[in-house]
């Protein structure tokens, strides 16, 4: 596991200073703007607060982002459709299914979209900018633990961090390319045809395996058993296209788009 008190840590740091100074406002990947003070109150109603079972899986899946297979086809969806921010004129269909097995999570994610845009290429870019989904998770119940963002664009793009803490207290870090190379990824979609906004109606779908080891070298985490809870949530967006929008899965009460609100976070129960 890292340890955030070591030199080399520092390293791994994104300089806050220049994130901030260049980001505009929106709430997604890096940035993370000081909400106003009337906002700062955590929400506590259960009617707001989402509860996801994730299923233990029984055979291997085949990472190839296809939706309908086993085991998923057996498996109930989440539905990402909570907006941030004003109704947004294109509203995306998004689901997205979680399961688990001893070594790894696993998500696949289906997006009915439009505008579809992917610009970014490179590990690390600001790929919430593009047409993305983002997975926001804390591996245990406890929030003071910290949260990994794993944000990644319809052509398999990511941007993959860890952070603790709130404000000049936070601590962050970018995993490693040898840790991300771990993670197996699939899209449909072809990098070429969203190169440039898509603008007709398509449908995508992307999946993926994040194995444990790799979390643990970060964080420490609650390996997934019967009974044990994560608290997390998804989102879609895609800041940069023509029409914007910012969907969560738990409702998050901001006047503006902000993902990076951990007591907002829902609950994963592993069965």
């Amino acid at each position: 596991m890292i340890d955030f008190h070591s030199p080399s840590f520092w390293t791994l740091l994104l300089p806050s200073t220049l994130l901030l100074g260049s980001l505009t406002a929106c709430g997604n990947g890096s940035q993370q703007p000081e909400p106003e003070p009337e906002t700062m109150t955590h929400h506590s109603d259960s009617n707001i607060h989402k509860t996801y079972q994730v299923t233990r899986l029984t055979e291997p899946v085949v990472i190839d982002s296809e939706w309908d297979k086993a085991p998923w086809n057996e498996i109930e969806p989440l539905h990402i459709e909570h907006h941030m921010g004003d109704d947004p004129e294109h509203r995306p269909g998004v689901q997205a299914k979680v399961a688990y097995d001893e070594d790894a999570i696993y998500v696949i994610y289906r997006v009915e979209d439009q505008y579809v845009r992917c610009a970014y290429t490179d590990y690390q870019d600001p790929v919430f900018r593009d047409s993305t989904v983002e997975f926001f998770f804390t591996p245990s119940s406890n929030l003071d633990n910290g949260y990994f963002n794993l944000e990644m664009n319809c052509i398999g793009t990511a941007l993959f961090h860890f952070q603790r803490g709130q404000g000049e207290n936070r601590e962050r870090a970018r995993l490693s390319h040898d840790h991300f190379d771990q993670v197996t990824i699939a899209h449909s979609l072809d990098p070429e045809e969203v190169a440039t906004e898509m603008e007709e109606p398509v449908t995508w779908t992307m999946e993926y395996r994040i194995p444990f080891d790799i979390l643990e070298e970060y964080s420490q985490i609650d390996r997934p058993a019967p009974g044990v809870k994560w608290r997390a949530n998804f989102y879609k967006c895609a800041d940069d296209t023509s029409h914007p929008h910012w969907l969560t899965w738990s409702v998050i009460e901001r006047d503006r788009p902000n993902f990076h609100v951990p007591e907002y976070f829902g609950t994963l129960v592993f069965d």
